[in-house]
């Protein structure tokens, strides 16, 4: 089976509805104090677990400047590019692919004003024709999405036998209802509209997932908040949490 043939039979995950909401973002996406002003606050968070986990897999120094040199790496759900960048100053090679074609097209601007290459694709993440990469992640992107199963197994589908996955998502808790849906829309910290959360899942609803698709989670955090501290990394999983996976060798 070829491979196009193989990508018309897998399920597609891309809601129409979520892609209209956050293309119609793309203009924003880069102004810290926009709409996108919360992505910007989580950024250097789940930066900060990424690259502890990229030194941890690869055993690449800390100090080193660029842990992915001669990697590379996809981020899916990239929105206007907000992970692809840094990823790229690590020294990857790297690949953004979204569901909205508005977020592409301002991921590509912002990459060439900033002296980057990026490779930005539109559209269903099956239906590119891509090979495996070193590092594959997906910030925030499954609560999106109308499979969650589907699409854990097509980010599995193009992760390396030897390389990394990091996967973030709001918890479902009472918590994440009343911080992130409830009091974070209405006090317009992100637009509304952006959460259901219903559809979010709890680490106990995400790990037989990962696990269906041959990957096992070596590390998890909690980004939780505090007014002392503000996003940080922590063992309290109940508004966000951030994970690290592999291929487990068994399918």
């Amino acid at each position: 089976m070829t491979k196009a043939s193989q990508a018309a039979n897998r399920k597609t995950t891309i809601d129409p509805n979520e892609a209209a909401h956050f293309g119609a973002l793309a203009a924003d996406w880069w102004d810290p104090k926009g709409s996108s002003a919360m992505l910007h606050k989580l950024n250097p968070v789940r930066l900060g677990f990424i690259r502890r986990q990229i030194d941890r897999h690869f055993g690449t120094e800390e100090t080193a400047m660029k842990p992915l040199s001669g990697k590379a790496a996809l981020d899916v759900g990239c929105g206007a590019g907000l992970l692809c960048e840094p990823l790229a100053r690590l020294g990857a090679a790297v690949t953004g692919v979204d569901a909205a074609a508005e977020n592409i097209a301002a991921a590509t601007v912002h990459a060439e004003q900033s002296g980057l290459s990026i490779d930005y694709r539109a559209g269903e993440l099956a239906a590119q024709n891509l090979d495996q990469f070193d590092v594959v992640t997906s910030m925030e992107v499954i609560e999106h999405v109308t499979d969650p199963a589907a699409f854990v197994a097509e980010l599995a589908a193009r992760l390396k036998p030897e390389g990394l996955m990091i996967l973030s998502t709001p918890n479902r808790t009472a918590a994440s209802k009343l911080f992130l849906v409830e009091a974070a829309e209405r006090l317009g910290q992100v637009p509304r509209g952006t959460h259901d959360w219903d559809k979010f899942l709890t680490p106990e609803e995400l790990m037989p997932l990962l696990a269906d698709a041959g990957l096992e989670v070596i590390a998890m955090e909690g980004i939780a908040f505090s007014p002392l501290s503000g996003l940080h990394l922590s063992s309290n999983k109940a508004l966000n949490y951030i994970l690290a996976a592999r291929h487990s060798g068994r399918v």
